[in-house]
């Protein structure tokens, strides 16, 4: 039988194309949606829109997905590092360099080839081309991974994420002392209006952005900090911390002068999604989950006068 996912358009999320609020909210890829519109497996208000729509607050839409194709994507054994699983749900230690969607320059060696080795019935799960995926992380990101198990549990947790009902917390390493003990940074984040490859503050069709800070320590010309994002924008804590003058150190695409100026060099931006904490789609209970933190990353706050082992929730 087709599986059927039912969404509700957020205030937060009006004024959207349809096209991409489906992209987002289901995993499935932009052109897979335009397919599904154009089959007429598409139903805004039980009619079929156009993919161009603006959605508006309350609208229901729903997607009837066909049978899962054979998704092309080929399994692999890499090892997994679980940190929390059942029957719905798993939560995942993703180590830094590892990409979570095959794409066309890297169709092997990523997450979800690991995924589909170790879970073969995830196909299908939120569409073939991620399977079981809700929500992704940078490649250099390290950190909690949030993947599905059922189709039921998907749209939960989607919904949770769309509802902001998710509470993430990152570790960031950032460059110079930051002054506030704790800050609110809402500044709109759109794609850069030169780099493409980007995302910046000053666009001219910037989505609303929120993230929250908290000082835990400072080291010498560096502070760590706990990084909470309210919203799910592309890039968002790296383009937030950027534009305060406090970028991650090791980022080489937001960094600018401070990180090619540095004197501390990290492989990869430090940024670890270190807790993640739900509504169990089943149980109904509240799931916390906490990634320790990666041994590159302890090794420079170690070289930053900071002693192992580094106790978490200041």
């Amino acid at each position: 039988m087709d599986g059927v996912q039912t969404y509700e358009v957020s205030r937060e999320e009006a004024g959207r194309r349809l096209d991409l609020f489906l992209a987002q909210m289901s995993g499935l890829s932009r052109s897979t949606i335009h397919r599904l519109i154009d089959a007429g497996r598409v139903r805004l208000q039980g009619r079929p829109p156009k993919a161009s729509y603006r959605i508006r607050a309350k609208d229901r839409i729903t997607v009837s997905l066909p049978p899962p194709e054979p998704s092309g994507l080929e399994p692999e054994p890499i090892p997994l590092n679980v940190l929390y699983e059942d029957q719905d749900l798993l939560v995942l230690n993703k180590p830094p360099g590892v990409v979570v969607h095959p794409t066309a320059g890297r169709p092997r060696g990523t997450l979800v080839n690991a995924l589909l080795y170790h879970y073969p019935e995830l196909p299908g799960i939120g569409g073939v081309e991620r399977p079981g995926i809700v929500h992704r992380l940078d490649k250099e990101t390290s950190g909690c991974l949030l993947v599905a198990k059922t189709e039921k549990a998907h749209q939960a947790l989607t919904r949770q994420f769309q509802m902001r009902e998710i509470e993430k917390q990152y570790l960031a390493l950032v460059h110079g002392i930051v002054k506030d003990e704790a800050r609110r940074i809402t500044l709109s984040i759109g794609r850069h209006e030169r780099e493409r490859k980007k995302m910046g503050v000053r666009t001219r069709k910037g989505r609303e952005a929120e993230t929250a800070t908290r000082v835990l320590r400072r080291l010498e010309d560096y502070t760590l900090l706990e990084v909470s994002p309210a919203t799910g924008r592309t890039h968002q804590i790296r383009v937030h911390l950027s534009a305060i003058g406090h970028p991650v150190v090791g980022d080489k695409l937001y960094g600018g002068r401070r990180e090619r100026k540095a004197r501390l060099k990290a492989a990869r931006q430090l940024l670890h999604a270190w807790k993640l904490s739900f509504t169990h789609p089943g149980a109904g209970h509240r799931i916390e989950v906490t990634a320790p933190l990666p041994a590159d990353f302890q090794k420079v706050l170690e070289s930053l006068g900071m002693p192992p082992p580094l106790e978490l929730g200041w």
